[in-house]
């Protein structure tokens, strides 16, 4: 166990620091594009990799390399906005239910119990559908689905926290139920909301990805709208679908080693438990 600490704090470092430069590198792959990702050359269609296009191109004659790179900010950001969005949802209506008790808990469990009902996913396409297609909603119909888990987690360290010596003496002393709530019990219950984020980042990027392959999360760029775009030409492009998928593999599997590295250092109980 001693031996094992060091080596969980060195691989989480090594994760988080790939994540953070990839996520800088996203920043600026747009400019680093060999060509315009949107430029339309019927000339230069549905070419194999190679010479000038290092991935080919697509059914307009748009360079795919170009269009990667294009898209990594929207497909890596969106995930983190949507983690993000549904960690502060979550957490805010987590923290009021297990803190204030009573009705406030019941109807606010059965909101919860109301999402859970239905498969996140399908919930999701439904809720962007009513929106509209477009990556903005997108997250927002991911996040307004995914912020249940949290709200559990939450209220859950709420309910044990709310009756230690620490909160008790605080009422004593006179702080308010929101200082209480932001000073003393948050920061002791941050870590497994912080694990699970991590731990959710690729899920978000699959469901981005998915909800723009069905058309209703669409980008210019977005890795999920260019394999949606090459499903018809598989067997005739296969590039067109291959490199975006080979771009969203090694994403999705950084950010499960990052959340299992994090989950390691922060709670590493929890992967007995589970």
């Amino acid at each position: 166990m001693k031996n094992s600490a060091p080596k969980s704090k060195k691989r989480m470092i090594i994760y988080l620091s790939v994540f953070i430069i990839l996520c800088i590198f996203s920043l600026f792959s747009g400019k680093l594009a060999p060509h315009d990702p949107e430029f339309v050359d019927l000339l230069s269609a549905k070419k194999a990799p190679g010479g000038d296009f290092l991935f080919g191109t697509d059914w307009l004659g748009r360079c795919i390399w170009s269009r990667i790179l294009a898209g990594a900010s929207s497909s890596i950001f969106a995930s983190l906005v949507i983690v993000v969005l549904s960690m502060l949802i979550g957490c805010t209506l987590g923290l009021i239910a297990g803190y204030a008790g009573g009705w406030a808990d019941e109807i606010l469990m059965r909101i919860v119990d109301i999402f859970l009902a239905f498969p996140g996913i399908v919930l999701s396409i439904a809720v962007a559908g009513m929106l509209g297609p477009g990556l903005q909603n997108g997250v927002l119909a991911l996040a307004a689905t995914s912020w249940t888990q949290y709200a559990r987690l939450i209220r859950s360290y709420v309910l044990s926290l709310r009756q230690e010596n620490f909160v008790k003496a605080a009422r004593l002393n006179g702080q308010s139920g929101l200082s209480i709530l932001l000073r003393h019990i948050f920061p002791n219950a941050i870590r497994p909301v912080v694990v699970t984020g991590t731990l959710h980042l690729s899920g978000a990027m699959l469901s981005i990805s998915g909800l723009s392959f069905l058309g209703l999360s669409s980008s210019s760029a977005e890795w999920g709208s260019m394999l949606s775009e090459g499903r018809s030409l598989m067997q005739q492009c296969p590039w067109m679908v291959f490199y975006p998928a080979a771009a969203i593999f090694p994403v999705t599997i950084l950010f499960n080693l990052l959340g299992d590295s994090v989950r390691d250092v922060l709670d590493p109980g929890g992967k007995r438990r589970g």
